[in-house]
Order: C-alpha cells, then structure tokens, then sequence
C-alpha cells in the first residue's frame, strides 16, 4: 500500500474508505439489541438510496394512475434490494474488496477505465435528482429563484467538510434523522387521509395486470409506471456503497465465527432499514392515491405536488382540506424533500470515493470531487431552467421533472455492470470460501432477480430516451429514439460480455496462483 502525500491527487490502492475502515469496534458477549445497535448504521446509508428524490415522483404518480396496482412493484424491489445488498454485504465482510475493488482485481485496466466512467455517469444522473430535489426545496420554502438554488445545493460541500470532522458514527446518526422526519412526515399525511387499508393490502399481491402494456392514464402505462419504480429503486451506486461501508466494523479475519456473526448483523441492519425505505416508498405511492382526488394532479412535479398540497380543493377529505389551507402540508413536503436530498447527498460522496479508488486507484481531497461531480450535474439543470425561462411556470415544471425522469436511463445502462459480477463474486468457491458462498436458494433467487431487472430495464430503454423528446415527438423523433435505444442495449450487451469474460478469466488466474502458493507451503494471507 502506498500513498503519495500533500499532493491533490494521491494514489490508492489500500483498505476500501481506509481513513473509516475498522475503525469502530463492535461488543463481544452482549445481547443481541446491544450487539444489533453496534452494527446498524451502514444499512441506514444505503437504505436513503432507496428513497431518494427520484423515487417520490414514480411512487406518487403511479398512485396517482393506477391506485394501489402498483403497490406489489414496491414490494418486489424492495424484497430483491434487500437480496442484492445482502451480496454486496457478504463480498465486502468475507473478501475485504468493495466490489469496485474486487471487479478491478479481476480485469484488465482499460475494462476498470470503462467500468468506472460508466459509474460516474450514473452517479451523475442519480445527482441530477438531488440537485432537483434540493433547488425545489429551496425555492418552495425560502422563494429562492430557481437558478439561484440550483447554485447553492454546490455549497453542500461545506456540510460534507463538517460531517468527515465528526466521525462516522455521527455521520450514520445524522443520517437516521433525516430518515425519520421523512417518515413521519408521511406517515402523518398518509394518517389524515385514510386510505382503504383492504385496498393497499390487496395491492401488495403481484399481478399480470402491473405489467400490462394497455389501459394508458396519463400518458403511462401500468408497465412504465412500474419500470420507473423499479428504475428509482434499485441502483448501481448502493453495491459499492454497502460493499465497503460494512468494512468500518471491526472484525478479526483469522476466525470464522467473527465473520460469520458480522454478516448475520449485517443482514439484520440492512433489511430493518430496507424495510423503512419500504414503507416510505409505500406511503408516497398511497399519498398519491388517498391524499389527492382521482386525476385532481395534472401537475406531477415537485412545483405541482407541493402547490396541490396546498390546495383544499383537490383533497380527499374535509379534514386533510382543514390542513391543507394552512398550509402545513406543503411545508412539511418540501422539508421532507430538502431531507431527501441532503441524504443522498452524503451517500453519493462516499460512494464517488469507493468507486474512483477501487476501480483506477486514485483519490481526491472530498471536498474536490464533491465539487466537481455536483457541477457536472448541475450544468444540465441549469440549461433545463434556461431553456425554458420564458415559458409558463407549468412548462418550466415539467420540463425538470422530465429531466429528472430521464436521467434514470444511465442507472438503466450501469446496473448490470454491478450486479452481475456481485453475484459471480458471491457464487465463487475461491472468493466466499465453502461457507460463505451463496446457498442454491440464494444463488437461485440472485440470477432470477438479477437476470429480471435487467430485461425490465432494458425493456423500458426505448420509452425512456423517447421521452427526451417530450410528449411532442414527431414520428421520425420516435424512431430515432428506438434505434438509439436498441443500439445501446447491444452495446451493453456486448461491454457486459467482455467483462463476464474477464471476470472469469480472473477467477481462473485467482485460483491458479492460490493453489501455486499453497504448493509453496505460503499462507494465504502472505499472498
């Protein structure tokens, strides 16, 4: 390991996120609660990706459209979240890689550069949403002008300059905060509108009619209402997020029952707080069933929502109108989204971290890469805002909001290049060892979900390029859209080929030269 110091740019090759690595120490022979509080807190970082602003305007308007139908979607993302980021749990505890890490150590550089442009693009893309989400916020509660917002969520570096000065752990608390006033506020909505509970549980049960590709409302389909679930959902960003923050506990490799007792807390942490990122999700999607009238939204974005919920004659009952005149309900939204957007905020650096030193062995002072990453991604915003300054205020609303919208199709594009070497990884003898390794249920279950979401997001590629051209695209739009689409997705497929190709390559390399070390009679720590 070697670091080149006092220089901007240094390079690294270390401990994934070295500076926190090991650093917090876990109770042995405590209670299961007291031993569970030790380990909680990387699953709250990785649960905030789940709930981000990206995924409020999917769940509200799929509410909106089709009531509670798409409510089982909801369910099976979270279910296949919860599976994935087990994996990326496991690889980080049992190897000691962040998956960056382990998928640069099994191919060639030039594949790395690849693997790791494509990465940032579509942490870009997530940032996108957050700087939406944070400007709106801005603007709704302190009628800051847009573009004057959009420059200030840069300045979010200097809360991220705070929050390295006080720890980790802290940092994780923060985190849960936010986490629940998000969920409260919600909650208390969803509470004063009483939803047809019997209707949200029958919602829950999965059903052909959540993929049909009939019955448009709105303009959406059930089908691409559930892909832009699913889309918001599941990102590449929280496997190398959760691969390497895991790795902050501390743990004694040499003995198996320390691993094995880090991973079963692990799982414990991450699904507790899945199943939050679950609920939240779920009241966003009622919100916009049992708050609003039926189809009393024609204004899907943040503006309108907010605006709406201020409005006592679009809701559902006389009580929620009581509220809502007073204008609580508006407030208590775009704190909520200001909260979203300060989470994935923190969450989006550190993974920015993990993938630029595991995949090209370089890192950066946090403050400079959270610089550069939020300017990057406020240019498009910017461009959105000024290309439709002279439009009406509602045009200039749809116009983020599909921007917004769009920018999901890099996450779309980079998802396979997570989660197929994640479950290579967890599926390999040599690199989980006997116990470890996925069971056959585990192994069963990851390709079939794997396998799933990317046909999913590969099936919704062409719907979501059309949508750059907005709902006026000419026929000759439409097609180039399709052509572009089908293009990418054999692109990816054939990038995907050539990394499964070099992954197994690697494997094999991997093994030979454990099986030549063993022969030495060396360890394989000394390897």
């Amino acid at each position: 390991m070697t670091h080149t110091k006092h220089h901007l740019v240094e390079y690294a090759n270390g401990p994934s996120l070295e500076e926190i690595n090991g650093t917090i120490e876990v109770p042995k022979n405590m209670g299961f609660w007291k031993t569970l509080f030790a380990y909680s807190g990387p699953g709250v970082l990785v649960a905030v990706g789940y709930m981000d602003p990206g995924n409020w305007s999917t769940s509200i308007t799929g509410g909106q459209n089709f009531q509670y139908l798409l409510m089982s979607i909801i369910l099976m993302s979270s279910l296949i979240a919860m599976l994935l980021q087990y994996m990326s749990a496991k690889l980080g505890i049992v190897s000691q890689m962040d998956l960056a890490q382990a998928i640069r150590a099994r191919t060639s550089k030039s594949l790395g550069v690849v693997l790791w442009i494509l990465t940032e693009l579509a942490i870009m893309a997530t940032d996108i949403a957050e700087v939406i989400g944070g400007a709106i916020a801005l603007y709704l509660l302190f009628h800051i002008p847009l573009f004057i917002a959009v420059f200030i969520t840069v300045f979010d570096v200097l809360l991220l300059l705070l929050l390295t000065k006080i720890g980790f752990r802290k940092i994780e608390a923060i985190v849960v905060a936010l986490i629940v006033v998000i969920f409260i506020i919600f909650a208390y909505q969803v509470a004063l509108s009483k939803p047809a509970w019997n209707e949200v549980i029958k919602g829950l049960v999965p059903s052909a009619e959540a993929f049909s590709t009939s019955h448009p409302v709105a303009g959406q389909t059930p089908l691409t209402g559930a892909l832009g679930i699913i889309g918001a959902t599941v990102m590449p960003h929280n496997l190398y997020l959760h691969s390497s923050i895991v790795q902050s506990r501390k743990i004694n490799h040499n003995d198996p029952e320390d691993i094995a007792r880090t991973l079963r807390f692990s799982k414990w942490d991450s699904n507790i707080q899945l199943t939050m990122a679950f609920f939240v999700n779920s009241l966003l999607l009622i919100m916009g069933v049992a708050v609003f009238k039926t189809g009393s939204v024609a204004d899907p974005s943040f503006f309108g929502l907010f605006k709406a919920l201020s409005d006592p004659t679009v809701m559902n009952n006389s009580i929620l109108a009581h509220v809502a005149s007073s204008g609580i309900l508006s407030i208590l939204f775009a704190i909520a989204l200001l909260a979203s957007g300060q989470n994935s905020t923190i969450t989006g650096t550190l993974t920015g971290q993990i993938i630029m030193e595991g995949f090209v062995h370089m890192r950066v002072p946090i403050w400079l890469r959270r610089l550069v990453t939020r300017l990057l991604s406020v240019i498009p915003v910017l461009i959105c805002v000024l290309m439709t300054s002279g439009k009406s205020d509602v045009e200039e609303h749809i116009a983020i909001n599909n921007l917004m919208n769009n920018s999901q199709v890099f996450l779309a594009f980079a998802l396979p290049f997570s989660m197929l070497p994640l479950l290579m990884f967890t599926d390999s003898r040599i690199e989980m060892g006997e116990r470890f390794k996925n069971s056959w249920l585990i192994k069963l279950l990851g390709w079939l979900s794997v396998l799933g979401l990317i046909f999913l997001n590969m099936k919704g590629l062409p719907n979501q390029i059309e949508g750059f051209f907005g709902d006026a695209a000419t026929t000759s739009q439409l097609q180039f859209a399709d052509n572009l689409s089908y293009g990418i997705i054999v692109l990816v497929l054939l990038v995907l080929i050539w990394t499964i190709i070099e992954l197994y390559k690697g494997d094999k390399r991997y093994a030979q030269q454990l099986k030549t070390t063993r022969a030495e009679g060396k360890s394989e720590d000394e390897f």
